[in-house]
């Protein structure tokens, strides 16, 4: 079974909320409408009954006003045919007197009589008098602070029967209407108001990996469906970013692992062309080692920044002196910067401890060391220092090598960047260094800044949240 749409959902449903709100007011007005005819009969006979108990002047003798239909006009504006006037005596042997509307045939129930005993008059509604109930009045009559007589005044429903059928006939009529404009301008409403989301589906629609740069439109009016659709752009943009990313990783990844897969691949089909001496082997081994090793290096690297990227580099933060880890990367590094030709110095180390992880910082001052000692000519200098500043660790890395133009300082933690000049000089590196630096700083929530002149050299200004 097909399920229904949202826009004929919301259809049915303020059709169906109109239709019962039409119902619940019809009854309600059908109530009153029986409600206060009633109650206009009832204050019309008790009106009707007391002019007909006024006594007449030229007789002592109570009888019944002769000008029924005079007074049945002042008070209902028509002189109905149904109408019933009678006058009693229940406590006496005198029969009754009726009007000229009919013989006496008026009941007089035990109840009204009882009440008309205590000076009460009482309305009820009886039946058997003809074709519909009629509505009937016992009033008692007074003379002298007595009560001597009973006065009863009758009037057919018809009248009211007939206008609340009529009514309902009306409300039948008008229900069905009612109902259909309701469901065409439900549905209109509904159509209107859902064009936003229509337009929403058609651009996702229209949106893929390929073309993340599309986004939905907005109106400008703030409402929800505006705000939907500026979470919706916000959701493509990180879609957007996080699949350059990925675009930028396989790339990067593609080309940097090429050349040592190449030199892999050489150097061991030369060596199976023909027998080897062990040296030879050894020689061939070696090589194939080191290009692996280059591999291995690059991916871990490219790993490292994949999960950077993402959020989730993992970080095992604990007390680490940061003072005792910068000696121990200083003297490890001591037999390159020997090789190169380069003076590693150290300024004052005092201590200074904070929660961080000590692999991926040991990492961090292994990569700015190696840059500046890669990029500092012989008999250069590569200087570190660190001190404590408030609530941060500052660490520095000084050289004297070929420094950066200004156009480059931008570009430096950029992946697989590398200065024209460090190219030119034959160094070898994936461009990779710096921005592992830079994502280990920021996963500790620190930064890093540069400072330096072409051919004087860098500053490399590292500060860590203690």
């Amino acid at each position: 079974m097909r399920p229904c749409s949202l826009r004929a959902r919301l259809t049915l449903w303020s059709t169906g909320l109109l239709t019962v709100t039409i119902l619940v007011l019809g009854a309600s007005a059908y109530s009153l409408l029986g409600y206060n005819l009633a109650r206009d009969l009832d204050s019309a006979l008790h009106g009707v009954a007391v002019a007909l108990a006024e006594p007449p002047a030229s007789s002592r003798l109570p009888t019944v006003a002769p000008d029924i239909d005079a007074i049945f006009r002042r008070f209902f504006g028509i002189a109905p045919w149904e109408r019933y006037v009678e006058r009693r005596h229940p406590w006496s042997d005198r029969p009754p007197q009726a009007s000229p509307a009919g013989p006496a045939r008026l009941p007089l129930s035990p109840p009204a009589l009882t009440r008309a005993s205590a000076g009460l008059e009482t309305f009820e509604t009886v039946t058997g008098l003809g074709p519909y109930p009629v509505r009937l009045l016992t009033h008692p009559m007074r003379e002298a602070g007595l009560i001597t007589s009973l006065i009863q005044v009758g009037m057919s429903l018809e009248s009211v029967v007939e206008t609340r059928h009529r009514f309902l006939l009306v409300m039948a009529a008008v229900l069905p209407l009612a109902v259909l404009l309701a469901g065409s301008g439900g549905w209109l409403l509904a159509r209107r108001a859902l064009w936003p989301v229509d337009q929403m589906t058609a651009a996702a629609r229209r949106i893929s990996a390929e073309h993340l740069d599309e986004r939905v439109r907005t109106t400008g009016t703030g409402d929800e469906l505006d705000r939907l659709a500026a979470t919706l752009n916000a959701m493509l943009g990180r879609l957007d970013v996080t699949f350059r990313q990925m675009r930028q990783f396989s790339a990067d990844a593609s080309h940097e692992l090429q050349t040592p897969l190449t030199i892999l691949q050489g150097e061991l089909e030369v060596a199976l062309r023909a027998p080897r001496t062990p040296d030879d082997y050894r020689r061939v081994l070696t090589s194939a080692l080191e290009e692996s090793g280059r591999m291995a290096r690059l991916v871990e690297g490219l790993l490292l920044l994949s999960r950077a990227d993402a959020g989730v580099l993992r970080m095992d933060h604990q007390a680490i002196d940061l003072a005792r880890l910068v000696a121990e990367v200083c003297e490890h590094s001591q037999g390159l910067a020997q090789a190169r030709g380069v003076t590693l110095g150290r300024g004052p180390l005092p201590p200074v401890t904070m929660q961080g992880d000590p692999q991926h910082l040991r990492r961090l001052i292994v990569n700015l060391l190696d840059n500046g000692l890669k990029y500092t000519p012989a008999d250069g200098c590569v200087t570190l220092t660190l001190h404590q500043d408030g609530a941060w660790a500052v660490l520095r890395v000084a050289d004297t090598g070929i420094g950066l133009a200004p156009e480059e300082q931008e570009h430096i933690f950029q992946r697989f960047y590398r200065a024209p000049a460090a190219v030119a000089r034959g160094e070898e590196g994936s461009g990779l260094g710096l921005c592992i630096a830079r994502a280990i700083v920021e996963a500790h929530g620190g930064y890093v800044q540069v400072e330096s002149t072409e051919g004087h050299g860098s500053l490399f200004t590292v500060r860590l949240p203690l």
